[in-house]
């Protein structure tokens, strides 16, 4: 079981990783091995979400998840599968953490005084600044 949250735990059959060719430098071994994982993680119907950490972590992922709710990581920054899929589970985790702090809600406020008078008296002077460009005797 992997553990997001104190309330957010992920089972371990719940994740599929699946190793591909790694792309870039790495001589013979990339061309014999394949070191790089890709991590699918079904979050639409995944039970171990709640409903709003699921539409957090769509947003979030953007690009990374598809329209069904199929979450794709793709980790190749090192150069063994255990580190990389080390690497996509620590950057799941990371995710659904991030979705699972809660936006504090905004509360309307007004403006100061001080802030009103402040942007009245940038007003006026944007307007003497006006008009000291205009000709002497032109009469608006």
């Amino acid at each position: 079981m992997l553990r997001i949250t104190r309330t957010i735990s992920i089972y371990e059959n719940e994740l599929e990783y699946q190793f591909i060719g790694s792309s870039g430098p790495g001589g013979q071994n990339v061309n014999k091995v394949a070191t790089a994982v890709q991590l699918r993680f079904d979050a639409g119907h995944s039970p171990s979400l709640p409903e709003d950490v699921r539409q957090r972590l769509r947003a979030i992922a953007g690009r990374r998840m598809s329209a069904g709710g199929m979450l794709l990581i793709k980790a190749q920054r090192y150069r063994s599968q255990d580190r990389n899929r080390a690497d996509a589970t620590e950057r799941l985790v990371t995710l659904v953490q991030r979705a699972a702090i809660a936006p504090r809600q905004r509360h309307a406020t007004k403006p100061t005084m001080a802030s009103r008078e402040r942007r009245l008296e940038t007003k006026t002077r944007r307007s003497r600044k006006k008009q000291l460009r205009w000709p002497v005797g032109r009469e608006d």
